[in-house]
């Protein structure tokens, strides 16, 4: 198992150069930099004339290097990385990277695993209900849920949130964590004393966002596993745990479940960075401070450093992903062997 690891880890490292470069190339590909932003900022809010603000967009531009080649840009950003942990500096917030996305990565994971457990949980949970009560009400009504899940875009069940939120409720300081009375308090204020009045206030913010991502992760999990599962109970082990007269729970849940487990398990390295910017729709419309509308806003104003590094975080989620599921389905299944050797 450990040398398995070691060569996982180790074939990563190329699969995260290449990624790197292509996406540094395809961040440069558009026309256009931060110099770019600065003039035009300069010339709307600013009231200079195009020739002062082309000066300093081109003074800028010299400065930070932007008027280099590409593969020298490239070849900087990464000698900082590997030489000194430095991912550069963001041009936009005017710190480094790395505080840009310590800022923003912590809450972007909570929610994103908050969403995929329970989409997780529900979905599956869901699917063996709808699989065992094939072609009846419950069925169709979950297929129908199911079917809602997919096909409605989660930024329109957003701003329908967030309307019914701010126009019918009246809910006041949406786009936040916290209501500014408990923004600056810490969550421990001693030794054995939480502060669950924080913990609720952030329950009470952060709901629509959770709810919205959560539904599409559902209704997929709940469609797989209620496929999966209506094959496996037709499988001819089955048949047999049956005619050895176990009860139907211990049939379904003991050998139909865990067989049927097996594509979802594979889905979870694949479902990490989805479920990391699976949020973007939802928290651009309620304005969080997550990577997703890091990722959109550095974007579009070519603060480089940012988008490549958050698009290399969400690369290395995606390899981690992959190795987790993969130790997920030998733990599942003990006839899956990993490296060649015993699990």
């Amino acid at each position: 198992m450990l040398r398995y690891l070691l060569v996982r880890l180790g074939q990563a490292i190329p699969v995260l150069v290449v990624m790197s470069i292509i996406t540094f190339a395809i961040i440069q590909a558009p026309p256009g930099d931060y110099g770019d932003f600065i003039r035009t900022n300069m010339i709307t809010q600013g009231n200079a004339t195009p020739e002062a603000a082309s000066a300093a967009a081109d003074a800028y531009r010299e400065r930070n290097g932007l008027n280099d080649p590409m593969i020298v840009q490239y070849g900087r950003w990464v000698w900082g990385i590997v030489s000194r942990g430095d991912f550069g500096q963001s041009y936009a917030y005017n710190k480094p990277v790395s505080e840009v996305v310590m800022q923003r990565l912590p809450a972007t994971i909570a929610i994103a695993l908050t969403c995929h457990l329970l989409a997780s949980l529900l979905g599956i949970s869901f699917g063996i209900i709808a699989a065992t009560k094939q072609y009846t009400w419950i069925d169709s009504l979950l297929s129908f849920v199911s079917f809602l899940g997919m096909t409605i875009p989660r930024f329109l069940l957003a701003l329908i949130i967030l309307y019914v939120l701010a126009y019918k409720l009246n809910v006041q300081e949406i786009g936040s964590f916290y209501s500014s009375k408990f923004g600056g308090q810490p969550y421990w204020l001693g030794w054995f004393d939480f502060n669950w009045a924080k913990l609720w206030n952030l329950i009470q913010h952060i709901w629509p966002v959770i709810a919205v991502a959560t539904i599409g992760g559902l209704a997929y999990n709940m469609r797989v596993m209620r496929a999966n599962l209506l094959d496996t109970l037709n499988a001819q082990y089955v048949e047999t745990a049956r005619a050895k007269g176990l009860s139907e729970s211990a049939v379904v849940l003991k050998h139909a479940v865990p067989n049927a487990l097996h594509p979802l398990v594979a889905y979870q390295g694949v479902v990490l960075p989805y479920m990391l910017t699976g949020e973007i729709e939802v928290a651009i419309v309620f304005g969080l401070a997550t990577i997703g509308p890091a990722i959109v806003g550095s974007m579009n104003i070519g603060d480089t450093y940012v988008t490549a590094t958050l698009l290399l975080v969400l690369g290395a989620t995606l390899i981690i992903g992959n190795i987790i599921a993969d130790l997920l389905l030998v733990a599942l299944d003990p006839r899956i062997r990993v490296g060649g050797g015993a699990a």
